[in-house]
């Protein structure tokens, strides 16, 4: 199995397989070649802001029960899905340097479209069981403590803009990502904060479970698009940013080809992606020749942004097995 991974940026190679071959004529940008103080950086830099949100989340649940804030509780539901989020983002930023194995031929990359899901379906739940809290309280508002809930709300702001600083200067795609979710909850808590202060200047107790519903809504409007892009990838959609047409115009544009059949597209993760294709050598063409024009349609779909791609040479006429079955 051919793969051409040239021109892939750091921090993709950084998680990618380690290669089945040695013919990668000096373009492996493979694990073996990332800077271990790079690393480093990048998992203390995830390990710091998982404690930090982990330590809140639990400061959060604790305080919306003295308060009786179900707006800090649904914060806290949502900074524990951010919980498992800087989690598993902390143990694949680990594991990423592993080499495939026998049994995980990819690679781990699939492991973290798997913590996606399991954070989103946490956080799902959660929002739920806060909508249900908090839909009864319009009608039948509660008495809240409004210096607790300014006070957590101060602590919010703080530890979670740490986080942020934390990771800001990270140049992983897993540090931006994280540290962008995080920026979120330091936005949630300065609304929390302001409805703390309205409170204890007005006696508006609506404004509670109001602002829980707000931030449930926000939470669930972005779980959504991500469980479904996530599931999409599970089973095995073509990536969105992709068109299996303009790809196949593209290939059966070679002087050599006469035509292109059997086509997969899926990726791994989201971001690594695979291709496998049959292709017909015209007849002024000879199997001799097929590496070099095996080559150089894997630059074209390198230019399309497939990493990996499996091609199968066919001469003309011949009898396609796979076809037959229509696979």
């Amino acid at each position: 199995m051919n793969s051409n991974d040239r021109g892939k940026p750091e921090s993709e190679a950084a998680a990618s397989p380690a290669h089945h071959h040695d013919h990668n004529h000096g373009h492996d940008k493979g694990p073996g070649h990332r800077s271990p103080h790079v690393h480093h950086h990048g998992t203390t830099n995830l390990k710091t802001a998982f404690f930090l949100n982990l330590f809140f989340t639990l400061v959060e649940i604790a305080g919306s029960l003295l308060t009786n804030s179900v707006a800090i509780l649904s914060d806290a539901i949502h900074d524990l899905g951010d919980s498992f989020t800087l989690l598993f983002a902390w143990y694949m930023e680990r594991v990423s340097i592993r080499k495939s194995t026998d049994q995980l031929t990819f690679g781990y990359k699939r492991f973290s479209l798997l913590g996606a899901l399991l954070s989103s379906l946490v956080l799902l739940l959660g929002s739920i069981y806060i909508l249900s809290e908090a839909i009864p309280r319009l009608f039948h508002p509660e008495a809240v403590h409004p210096e607790g809930m300014t006070l957590l709300a101060i602590a919010g702001v703080a530890i979670n803009g740490i986080a942020v600083l934390r990771l800001k200067g990270g140049t992983k795609l897993n540090e931006r990502s994280v540290m962008l979710h995080l920026l979120e909850d330091v936005l949630g808590w300065i609304a929390v904060l302001i409805v703390g202060l309205i409170l204890l200047f007005f006696d508006l107790p609506i404004l509670d479970p109001l602002l829980s519903i707000v931030i449930t809504v926000f939470v669930l409007s972005r779980i959504y698009p991500n469980m479904k892009s996530a599931l999409k990838i599970f089973l095995q959609y073509i990536p969105e940013d992709m068109d299996i047409q303009i790809i196949k115009t593209r290939l059966n544009s070679h002087p050599g080809v006469s035509d292109v059949h059997d086509i997969h597209l899926w990726s791994i993760d989201g971001v690594y992606t695979i291709f496998s294709a049959h292709v017909v050598l015209r007849r002024d063409g000879s199997l001799s020749t097929g590496e070099t024009i095996k080559r150089e349609l894997k630059e074209i779909l390198l230019e399309l942004g497939i990493e990996h791609a499996t091609l199968e040479l066919e001469a003309p006429g011949s009898h396609c097995v796979e076809c037959a079955m229509d696979l």
